[in-house]
């Protein structure tokens, strides 16, 4: 494995690249590190090429005066131009969780040629409404400023999970992802590579209380949404939470290796 920084922005991007066969660039998602997803991508590995990387403020990167969706598409797009100095024998597979979907979505959308295909784990997620209404924002605040001051104490440990944005900085993040949602087909539409969707069934929890199955509800209607305008998209359900990359690796990695290629015709 070989590690090796990438420079951006002001900001210090750690990278590491492992493995052998088809190359494949991760781009974890909020809150999420290199270190978290240690077991997908030593699965990969085995029959991958694979470039992964922390965004800023997380992981080993630095941290940032800017956490919007834009700073971390910069993260991304960095890390893809050091890609292209790498002498990858092909375009790689993109994969992206959870934010990371959504910068994965966009930076295809915005550069189709660079990418051979998308895996897309529990985001970019055409919802048809917004997630965080007056109503729900309350609760939405309590819950990141409660995992922020969880990950602050990480922080004091030094690990190379920690993540150093304040509860205020995923909040404005979060409600600046779904306006972009408003916009999603829009991006899929200027994609021209093979899509594979990894999608969880209960995004928000099993819980049959509250506010979970209104979330769960409408993660699925996304979904049916986007399969309806672009039925060439592959869709894979996992009965799981949002945290499926950490329950179920090896599936991930099973949909993930038997994804089509850039001259393969996709199925549904």
């Amino acid at each position: 494995m070989r590690q090796f920084t990438v420079h951006h922005d002001g900001v210090t991007i750690p990278v590491s690249r492992g493995g052998r066969g088809r190359p494949l660039v991760l781009c974890p998602g909020l809150s999420s590190t290199q270190a978290d997803l240690h077991e997908l991508i030593a699965l990969l590995r085995r029959d991958h090429d694979v470039v992964t990387f922390d965004l800023r403020g997380h992981g080993l990167a630095s941290a940032a005066d800017r956490y919007s969706f834009g700073a971390f598409l910069g993260d991304l797009a960095a890390v893809m131009a050091d890609c292209a100095r790498l002498d990858l024998p092909e375009a790689p597979v993109l994969v992206g969780y959870s934010l990371g979907a959504d910068l994965a979505l966009h930076y295809a959308s915005e550069r189709p040629d660079t990418v051979a295909g998308l895996v897309l784990i529990d985001g970019a997620n055409p919802v048809p409404e917004p997630f965080i209404t007056e109503t729900d924002l309350p609760l939405f605040r309590a819950m990141w400023e409660d995992q922020a001051a969880r990950q602050e104490t990480e922080r004091a440990n030094g690990t190379t999970r920690q993540v150093v944005l304040t509860g205020r900085d995923i909040l404005d993040l979060n409600v600046e992802l779904d306006v972009l949602r408003t916009h999603l087909l829009d991006r899929y539409r200027k994609v021209v590579c093979p899509i594979s969707m990894i999608m969880s069934t209960s995004m928000a929890g099993d819980s049959g209380e509250g506010r979970a199955p209104h979330y769960n509800q409408l993660w699925r209607a996304g979904i049916d949404r986007l399969v309806r305008e672009r039925p060439h998209i592959a869709t894979s359900w996992l009965d799981a939470d949002h945290g499926l990359v950490f329950t179920h690796a090896p599936e991930i990695a099973r949909i993930i290796r038997s994804a089509p290629g850039p001259t393969a015709s996709p199925t549904t």
